[in-house]
């Protein structure tokens, strides 16, 4: 068995020293800066919030929403698939008996973690009743405290689904 032997490049000092490589990145900064001091009409910016980006792809995961049935009860039959599927285990579900013979069982308690979350979509590919989806449009939320990012089952439910 014999040793492999790999040719080395870039031998010349000019080439160990990375001069062209160098110039070559500050000449693309120069230009940036140039162009974005002379105020060119061309620069896109967008007026946000007042103006929402335009050029978010179809298959962007926006935050979450539960689904309701024809009668508005809630599709989720907590069968905790979504919350084992969970990668960053957000999602916190507490189950309760369902009286009205739909179902066995129903939330009590559906909370999603949004600073937890890492937007995979898992949980809407692992449940099997279409409960829970992530096609609300919503792509932008705010608050001031944590607790303002911890999406309530009737948070979930409010949400609707974005029109195209």
């Amino acid at each position: 068995m014999g040793i492999k032997i790999v040719t080395r490049h870039g031998n010349t000092l000019k080439e160990k020293l990375y001069i062209p490589a160098i110039f070559g990145g500050m000449k693309t900064t120069l230009s940036h800066f140039i162009t974005n001091l002379s105020d060119h009409p061309e620069i896109k910016t967008i007026n946000y919030p007042e103006e929402l980006p335009h050029d978010i792809s179809e298959r962007y995961r926006g935050v979450h929403r539960l689904t309701k049935r024809d009668d508005g009860s809630v599709r989720c039959v907590a069968c905790f698939m979504c919350a084992t599927a969970c990668p960053a285990e957000c999602i916190f579900i507490e189950a309760e008996e369902r009286m009205d013979g739909v179902d066995e069982k129903m939330p009590k308690r559906f909370d999603i973690d949004l600073l937890e979350c890492v937007f995979c979509g898992a949980c809407v590919e692992a449940c099997p009743c279409d409960a829970i989806r992530m096609d609300s449009g919503i792509f932008s939320f705010i608050g001031q405290k944590r607790e303002e990012f911890v999406l309530t089952k009737e948070q979930l439910l409010a949400n609707e689904e974005k029109k195209q």
